[in-house]
């Protein structure tokens, strides 16, 4: 249950008539308002308490109950969910300096606005590529500082948290973590934006719940990345409903961003997966680019060369302006 005082010079009373209910709850600071969060979750079982100018609502923090307006994400110098499309785009995993120096300096030349690269890689067997670790998130920052390209940068696990601070401008919680609630509750005491992926099995109600997490520790930097859902159908790696995409925008005032590789499983789809959530009312697209993308040491058929990744932008970036 969340109640928020209509104004500021009401939260003593609220937090007074909670105090003397002996109801067990706690104060939060989000988006510029103070929130009491308790432990019910229907209106039902508060109406007993005198609370008086403030608005209780029993959905969560992400909906547009609690926010009309949409939710503005600050990465760097980008804003994503301003009403520019934000493209995130490099490689699968970080290989080399080398090879994430040149990926960061041609995306950023085609128009790209963040740079996205993997050193701690969650992979389905242990002899798979499992990054660079912590190596990969320095090369990261030092291609960052000379591109001048935002980061983000998949964790795993919460005691990884201080090689990303400081380094990595925004935080992936990949598909397989998305309900990895310690990680979610630790993250939500930090301030650093959350780029929070569906889980292969998730409803999007228990999404909008794992996000839930992280805002309810007071983190309100949260961008919901869809990446597709496995489904029974195996001709793409998974199955992408741009359905998805609306749906979330209704229910939640967060900003909305696709990943088209994943679902793809293939490069050759990946543009056409990318415009289908552009025309859904995306704000971000996270694209994987290599440079030798046959050659790449994870997810090799999916990840877009120079020149795909050169055509997909520009086609992106003209729907969008068609769109709006």
């Amino acid at each position: 249950m969340i109640i928020i005082p209509n104004n500021e010079a009401n939260e003593p009373f609220v937090n007074d008539a909670l105090m003397d209910s002996s109801m067990s709850f706690r104060k939060i600071s989000l988006y510029g308002r103070s929130l009491f969060i308790t432990n019910f979750s229907s209106t039902e079982n508060i109406e007993y308490i005198p609370i008086k100018d403030a608005m209780v609502i029993s959905d969560g923090l992400y909906s547009r109950k609690v926010k009309k307006d949409s939710t503005n994400v600050t990465v760097g110098n980008v804003k994503i969910g301003s009403g520019k499309l934000v493209i995130a785009a490099g490689p699968c995993a970080v290989e080399s300096e080398e090879q994430l120096m040149e990926i960061g300096e041609r995306v950023k030349e085609m128009g790209a606005d963040m740079l996205r690269g993997g050193a701690f890689k969650p992979r389905t067997t242990p002899y798979s590529f499992q990054g660079l670790g912590v190596k990969g998130i320095n090369m990261m920052k030092k291609v960052s500082d000379y591109t001048g390209l935002p980061t983000v940068s998949e964790i795993m696990d919460l005691s990884y948290y201080k090689h990303f601070d400081g380094n990595i401008d925004m935080i992936q919680v990949g598909s397989r973590n998305s309900q990895n609630f310690a990680l979610l509750k630790f993250l939500g005491q930090k301030g650093m934006p959350v780029l929070l992926k569906n889980g292969m099995g998730n409803t999007i109600s228990e999404w909008l719940n794992s996000a839930e997490y992280i805002l309810s520790g007071g983190n309100g930097n949260v961008v919901m990345c869809y990446r597709g859902v496995r489904s029974f159908e195996d001709s793409t790696r998974f199955m992408m409903d741009s359905g998805a995409i609306p749906v979330l925008r209704e229910r939640s005032h967060l900003p909305v961003c696709a990943d088209p590789s994943h679902p793809a499983g293939k490069r050759e789809y990946v543009e056409t997966l990318a415009m289908a959530a552009v025309a859904s009312g995306t704000d971000m697209l996270e694209i994987e680019v290599h440079n030798n993308p046959d050659e790449a040491l994870s997810d090799a058929k999916q990840q877009l060369d120079f020149m795909g990744f050169s055509k997909l932008i520009k086609k992106v970036r003209k729907l969008k302006e068609i769109v709006g």
